[in-house]
């Protein structure tokens, strides 16, 4: 292993090193300059800030990888109502929704149905991905509230050197606001169409004794669209395809943070309910007796202080829970007899604690260092499946500890090499050991080139290794082993001005030992196996501004090729063109602005499905489209009162996302024109 990274380092150097300036002596001996950031200070610089590239703030140019950043007033000025909506903005980043949950593809990777269990994702550097399927929550069942984020951090590529399974892809983090931003009390209220509305009581401020508080919380309630038809149950038994009143989705979430000095204590609560239309896993149709509930909690405990000697040290202690609770209403009735009806629960239990200690330490005024351990105990990882029967009681526990180095080396004034390794062990398949590499090139002022490589890994989750439903359908395979990527990235990025930043970049990642469910022939049962390999290239380009006359907006166009190299064809909704644009306008002074959206997507296939002799390869194409959305948001027309008008897909456009293969539609249609109205006091 140690030989293949120095390789590859080398590789690596020399290319980067053919496109070098000669050196003058002098030079390389400019000191190296990376103290902490306060967060007033991040947004406010020229060029932004990131902590969550390299777990130290650093300046987006320094960073190695290729990130992007979403702010508060983004959020306000573009309407957006979740996690979802936010990331769907994002250069190279798309959203679908099979009305139940929001699922994430990145760099046209995103299976139908997938647990968003490839994309790390923290807030305030709090891992959320839970213990039995590693997911990654994006829609109403997000523990945290929008409202309450200040900004999201994106990172792109693999990023397990630093954080271990799950950031295959990359890490979003959410930062959220402090006390002091709010200084006082925060009442906010929504309505929207179906039927939506939303409420939010929060409390915020600053003490003159150094501590700080926020309290935070939200109540959410929609019913839905009334009446969806899906042409797979046209017929006379299934109300000809139409399902009346079985789209609502609830929720309720608490949010905490306390901060005195050094210490952080802050905790969330999410509770969601959502009743699922599209008849999902051979349900009943147009019964709103198949849903499924979602609670998610935390507490978080962290220390973290930066001494005058450039020494810094975090260390953390959590706890977190995960429950998921699925009903799924089936007809038991032999052919001919009358309905005969039971649900089904499939329930999941997780809970787990963890620890994590990192020392960073400036030294020679050229190296930035940083050495970390972690320690996590899921001492719950438990499943169920019963109705009138027990079908499954399985109760697992495990754990899986890690330790991490990262340098960050300023070889010379301009060229700067950061270089990690962590090291991962776990119970369920053993160890792996994950490198990333990174050269940072500025050969003029406001010029930077990265030529970045890194390796992930995702290990097997306990639905994958242990779940089965009696032996019906599905059975086990504890023998599963973790997925693993490498990826090579190129990115450009130049500032044009102080106003004017434009960013491009290639990137090929391979995925080996994929795990996808498949056939034994040997019983007929369905299992997770190891058994596909992936390929992928792309192009990623954006152009982004932001002016003193309050105008910003950003444009981004991403191109992207993935291949299933066991078939040779392109993977499921895996779309080959992103087009994004989105603009602020100001159109009274520092009142009134307009957030404009649009959002292209090109076309994409549904997934595999059986012909008639059993094989897999039927699929569809599902047609490109274009989403518009529209905000009206006015600030301070009132003292302390924010007022917004949302119109989300504004031309009524109708589009289809692919279902996944629990479901029979291999399209599932997307809502038409939407509003909705905020109101925000502030006291």
């Amino acid at each position: 292993m140690v030989r293949k990274i120095t390789n590859k380092l080398l590789i690596l150097t020399l290319f980067v090193s053919c496109l070098m300036p000669i050196q003058v002596h002098g030079e390389a001996d400019q000191p190296f300059q990376m103290a902490a950031l306060s967060e007033d200070a991040i947004l406010f610089q020229e060029i932004p800030s990131i902590y969550t590239a390299s777990k130290y703030e650093q300046k987006v140019t320094e960073a190695p990888s290729s990130v992007s950043i979403v702010t508060a007033e983004e959020i306000s000025k573009y309407g957006y109502r979740t996690l979802a909506d936010l990331l769907g903005s994002i250069r190279g980043f798309y959203t679908t929704y099979d009305r139940n949950y929001n699922y994430l593809g990145i760099r046209g990777f995103g299976p139908p149905g997938d647990f968003n269990s490839r994309v790390l994702l923290l807030v305030d550097g709090h891992r959320l991905n839970d213990a039995n399927y590693y997911t990654a929550s994006i829609g109403t069942e997000f523990v945290l509230d929008v409202d309450l984020i200040d900004r999201v951090e994106v990172v792109r590529g693999p990023s397990s050197s630093l954080y271990g399974t799950n950031a295959f892809f990359g890490v979003i983090n959410v930062i959220t606001r402090n006390g002091r931003q709010l200084k006082g009390a925060e009442l906010s209220g929504e309505a929207g169409t179906f039927d939506t509305y939303k409420g939010r009581l929060s409390y915020g401020d600053k003490f003159q004794n150094g501590m700080e508080m926020l309290l935070s919380g939200s109540y959410y309630d929609s019913d839905g669209d009334d009446e969806l038809f899906y042409n797979e149950f046209n017929n006379p038994n299934d109300n000809y395809g139409v399902v009346v009143d079985s789209d609502d989705d609830r929720y309720y979430s608490l949010f905490g943070k306390v901060s005195y000095h050094d210490l952080t204590l802050q905790g969330a609560y999410v509770e969601r309910d959502k009743d699922i239309p599209t008849a999902p896993w051979d349900t009943e149709f147009n019964f709103d007796k198949t849903d499924t509930k979602d609670i998610q909690t935390y507490l978080d405990l962290k220390y973290e202080h930066y001494y005058a000697d450039k020494f810094g040290v975090l260390a953390r202690l959590f706890w977190d829970r995960y429950d998921d609770y699925g009903d799924y209403l089936y007809d038991y009735a032999d052919p001919g007899d009358p309905p005969y009806l039971v649900v089904n629960k499939d329930v999941t239990y997780g809970r787990w604690w963890g620890t994590e200690l990192q020392l960073s330490k400036t030294l020679f005024d050229k190296h930035k260092a940083i050495i970390g351990a972690e320690y996590r105990d899921n001492y719950k990882q438990d499943q169920k499946n019963l109705d009138e029967e027990i079908y499954l009681i399985d109760h697992r526990s495990s754990t899986n500890w890690a330790v991490f180095v990262q340098d960050e080396f300023m070889i010379f004034k301009d060229l700067t090499l950061n270089a990690g390794v962590r090291y991962d062990d776990y119970d369920s398949f053993g160890d792996t050991t994950n490198p990333r590499i990174a050269l940072v090139y500025d050969p003029f002022e406001k010029t930077t080139f990265k030529l970045l490589y890194g390796e992930a890994f995702r290990a097997p989750n306990t639905y994958e290794l242990y779940y089965h439903d009696g032996f019906e359908t599905q059975k086990p395979n504890p023998d599963l082993d973790a997925e693993n990527i490498k990826t090579y990235e190129l990115v450009c990025e130049q500032y044009f001005g102080e106003r004017i930043r434009w960013t491009a970049g290639g990137f090929y990642y391979e995925i080996d030992d994929l795990i996808s469910q498949e056939l034994d022939p040997a019983d007929d049962l369905l299992f997770f196996n190891n058994v596909e390999d992936v390929k992928a290239k792309g192009v990623e380009l954006e152009l982004e501004g932001k002016w003193e006359n309050g105008w910003t907006g950003r444009v981004s166009y991403t191109y992207q090729e993935t291949e299933d190299e066991e078939r040779d064809k392109p993977l499921p909704n895996s779309p080959k063109h992103l087009a994004k644009v989105n603009v602020i306008m100001p159109l009274i002074g520092k009142h009134l602005f307009l957030g404009l959206e649009e959002q292209y997507t090109s076309k994409r296939k549904t997934v595999w499905r059986e012909d008639a002799n059993g094989f897999l390869t039927i699929r569809e194409n599902i047609n490109g489209f274009f989403v518009t959305n529209l905000t009206l948001f006015n600030q301070h027309l009132i003292k302390g009162l924010d007022l917004s008008a949302s119109v989300y897909n504004l031309f009524d456009k109708g589009y289809s996302d692919p279902g996944g293969g629990e479901h029979l539609q291999n399209q599932i249609k997307q809502d038409g024109r939407v509003f909705r109205f905020k109101l925000t006091y502030a006291f």
